[in-house]
């Protein structure tokens, strides 16, 4: 019997023999003073051994955010903390007496039914519950967002019978135990009598790590991003490397090119060196057969060098990094097999289409990003026959790409930005790739947050931080509305009005999509280097700048970013002109005064005027000049230096552009059923595998060319079914406009080893550009409860060109219906259900009235 249970006896018996009011407070000092030390004897991970130091930041999602360890190392093992649900749903209220819950954690169950709990945050963790006197059966299910999941066989189930260990029950789903939680259920299947659950918890395991870093400013979501972004790194980190604890797709381990980002955002929170070296050192020899990874691994490899200057190490992977950049060389311009390079669709979706213009133009100017930061780097390191080779190889290629005038006019949004980050741009080369793709606000956003992070560093060196910041909050900032306590693998912000808050999210080509994934984090390292403007510029911060941009929302920032000679600190504040900073010793700082397009008539620091214009000498400087963005402060020795800066005139407002969707959609038909002539079809149609064998029945407008399918190998249709043929009933589509009888209940389905049934394409080709209407046409004929998300995309750009709409329900038949004038692709996916189908394709001709109009802000 473990102490919670001999706790609630205790309870019962003092209760029903001596009425002892005060007992419950016993019962739950027993329960919080006993459980911790019982659970280490089960699982092998010790409590945490962190002291609660200082008040939690509420722009934080981690629970121990106000928790530090004394000597964090790489070496250490997981550690475990236990939370309590923060709030709980009832499906039978009759069935759960909740009523001694909140005071004692007692629950008496009195039928079947699902309790679910939330825990407030995603963690890494399990399920478990006490109970004495269990009878009849139970089963428990964890899950990332507010409904239970049902994969598909082919991954591990999250829905199981717990595991007995006395008197507690324990959800155990792989043998590390843990998994995503932020939503637990008891489900009580069946009932013989009533009986008492004495206890529900979350075990979280957690590796131990402090805190180092922080950022602050005027716009509390930017707040929450970068923290956000530091705890789902915070919960990756396992035992030994950077992993992915909550992708169940047999990859829970680190992958070289995931770890980049991931890597850059630990080390400006966390400040886990040995840790981010360590996680360099398992990815070495890997890059999974990806090219771009093993690029990304490069730049990792010099990311840690510049914060740290560990030179030692930086020599033990010289030749490694060398051998990678060299297969670059020889596959450029080969057109080489990519692999993969992002789940946007512009980038192939992932491994669907991996070699396309867009991939392959990337790659190429990741290779000469590489070639040229490497380089950049050995002519620090001493090395400078390499800084050499490679700046010729960067330089070379540059050119030969140059040779044709218009290299660029092909770009999308990935290519572009890994063109800019070259750093060998001209203005109007730039210029024209910003006008092409950074300008849109719908399209400048890749599915990737990991790609997005290579964005948000176009923009920087476009010097379009406004820009930076409001794809910011779109992308990051829409995870967190819609209830995300961590980042996702993939993300839409339609996503939002369609699935609702903490709803279950859509699945992909990549399978589910994990909402805790570390390689979403880069845009913590982002806003620390660009927006607090805390970044290196000789390894390990002999050097530094502190540049910060503010642009036109923001007033105010502040924050810290650890280094291994001590922490760097600032905040500026360009209503009041109040500033600050620190810099350690054995350093030499530059600090760039804002001006976000006032002007700065004076600037004192520590009460001395050192600015008015000119500069006026103060022990710690080394000089001042200025440009249309700072004051420059030069040459600043070690110390602590408050400021002030006396500002005039007004920054001008941000003009934010409006979202904007090429297609019109006209909604949801739910009342026609199967009875689409006189409704939909006037043009032509096409009644999937109505034929059988895959077989469609078209009958084609005269501006449609082609209609075709994809599934993720090879150009192969999808599966596909006749539910059942010759029949009466309305739902099934009619053969023709007259609306005949018999029918026939058919569809075509995504369910193959590659996509494991979570979605496929259709691609619609329009013979030059016309008008026209197009509906597609849902039926769940098997009652199997489907769910379906619809990704409309331009089918020459893959531009996503209407917002992601969901049919939640398509017993009765329902029709999406859209405008457009160019050839389209439809990416069906799966969101619950057995798998996604599609049942028809109606063509119908435009009313004059929508042709070519703009629809922004479109839900």
């Amino acid at each position: 019997m473990n102490y919670l249970t001999r706790a609630f006896a205790l309870h019962v018996y003092f209760k029903a023999h001596f009425k002892c009011v005060f007992f419950s407070f016993w019962f739950v000092v027993l329960c919080l003073g006993y459980c911790q030390p019982v659970l280490s004897q089960i699982t092998g991970y010790p409590p945490v051994s962190a002291k609660k130091t200082g008040i939690a930041n509420p722009r934080s999602p981690d629970p121990l955010i106000n928790y530090t360890w004394a000597k964090p190392g790489a070496n250490d093992g997981l550690e475990s903390y236990q939370l309590q649900p923060v709030s709980w749903t009832l499906s039978n209220p009759a069935s759960f007496n909740m009523g001694e819950f909140k005071k004692n954690r007692v629950i008496e169950v009195n039928g079947s039914g699902d309790v679910r709990f939330d825990f407030g945050q995603t963690n890494a963790g399990w399920l478990e519950f006490d109970s004495p006197d269990l009878s009849g059966k139970v089963e428990m299910t964890v899950s990332e967002y507010n409904q239970p999941p049902d994969y598909f066989s082919s991954y591990p189930t999250k829905t199981l019978a717990p595991k007995k260990h006395g008197n507690t029950y324990r959800l155990e789903l792989n043998p590390d135990l843990y998994e995503g939680v932020r939503f637990g259920w008891i489900r009580v299947r069946s009932f013989a009598k009533n009986w008492h659950i004495t206890g529900v918890r979350l075990i979280c395991q957690i590796k131990p790590t402090n805190y180092k870093g922080s950022f602050s400013c005027s716009d509390t979501m930017l707040t929450r991003i970068w923290y956000t972004g530091a705890y789902t790194v915070k919960l990756n980190l396992l035992k030994d490397y950077l992993g992915a604890i909550l992708m169940n797709r047999g990859d829970r381990f680190s992958w070289t090119g995931d770890a980049h980002p991931a890597q850059a955002a630990s080390m400006v929170a966390f400040g886990n060196y040995d840790f981010v070296k360590k996680n360099i050192a398992y990815t070495s020899t890997q890059s999974n057969g990806i090219k771009s990874y093993a690029l990304y691994w490069v730049l990792s490899l010099i990311d840690y060098y510049k914060y740290t200057g560990d030179t030692a190490t930086v020599k033990t992977y010289i030749d490694n990094a060398c051998e990678k950049l060299d297969d670059a060389y020889k596959i450029f311009g080969t057109n080489p097999n990519l692999e993969f390079y992002g789940w946007d669709e512009r980038l192939g979706a992932g491994f669907e289409h991996p070699n396309i213009p867009e991939p392959q133009n990337a790659y190429k100017m990741l290779s000469i990003r590489a070639w040229k930061e490497f380089s950049a780097a050995m002519g620090v390191y001493g090395r400078t026959d390499l800084r050499d080779k490679y700046n010729h190889y960067a330089t070379e290629k540059i050119a030969a790409t140059r040779k044709d005038a218009g290299w660029y006019g092909s770009f999308g949004l990935h290519a572009g930005a890994d063109a800019v980050t070259t750093g060998l741009l001209n203005p109007a080369e730039e210029k024209a790739i910003y006008e092409n793709s950074f300008t849109d606000r719908v399209n400048r956003i890749s599915y990737s947050p990991f790609n997005q992070y290579f964005v948000i560093q176009a923009f920087a060196l476009l010097n379009k931080y406004d820009d930076a910041l409001s794809s910011i909050r779109d992308l990051w900032g829409g995870q967190v509305k819609y209830g995300g306590t961590t980042f996702f693998e993939d993300y839409r912000p339609s996503w939002n009005a369609a699935v609702g808050k903490n709803g279950q999210v859509p699945a992909n080509q990549c399978g589910f999509t994990s909402l805790c994934h570390p390689w979403g984090a880069g845009v913590t390292k982002w806003l620390s280097e660009e927006v607090l403007g805390i970044k290196p510029t000789s390894p390990g911060f002999a050097t530094f700048d502190i540049l910060p941009h503010l642009g036109r929302t923001l007033p105010n920032v502040a924050g810290k970013t650890p280094t291994l000679r001590g922490d760097i600190s600032a905040s500026f504040n360009i209503t009041t002109g109040q500033c600050a900073f620190s810099v350690p010793a054995g350093t030499v700082g530059r600090i760039g005064i804002p001006k976000a397009e006032k002007k700065i008539g004076s600037i004192k620091v520590n009460g001395v005027l050192i600015w008015d214009g000119t500069y006026h000498p103060v022990k710690g400087f080394g000089g001042a000049s200025e440009d249309s963005q700072f004051v420059y402060l030069n040459g600043v020795q070690p110390g602590t230096y408050k400021m002030v800066a006396e500002y005039s005139g007004a920054t001008p407002r941000y003009a934010e552009s409006a979202e904007y969707y090429a297609a019109k959609y006209f909604g949801i038909d739910s009342t026609t059923k199967g009875d689409w002539g006189g409704v939909h079809g006037k043009d032509g149609y096409v009644l999937c595998n109505y034929n059988g064998n895959g077989n469609d029945k078209t009958s084609l407008p005269a501006y449609v060319s082609n209609v075709e399918y994809y599934k993720v190998k090879g150009n192969g249709r999808p599966n596909s079914v006749v539910w059942q043929s010759n029949t009466t009933d309305h739902r099934a589509p009619a053969p023709d406009s007259a609306n005949s009888m018999s029918r026939t209940a058919a569809c075509l389905y995504a369910m193959d080893a590659d996509q494991i049934g979570f979605t496929f394409t259709s691609t619609i080709t329009i013979k030059g550009t016309h008008d026209y209407k197009i509906s597609l046409y849902f039926l769940d004929w098997d009652k199997k409860g489907r769910k379906i998300a619809v990704e409309m995309f331009d089918a020459a750009t893959s531009k996503l060109i209407a917002p992601v709409k969901l049919v939640n329900n398509s017993v009765n038949g329902a029709y999406l219906t859209y405008a457009y004038n160019k050839s389209v692709k439809f990416r069906i996916n799966l969101v619950r259900g057995d798998n996604p189908v599609l049942s028809g394709i109606f063509f119908d001709p435009i009313i004059a009235n929508v042709k070519n109009k703009k629809t922004t802000n479109v839900k």
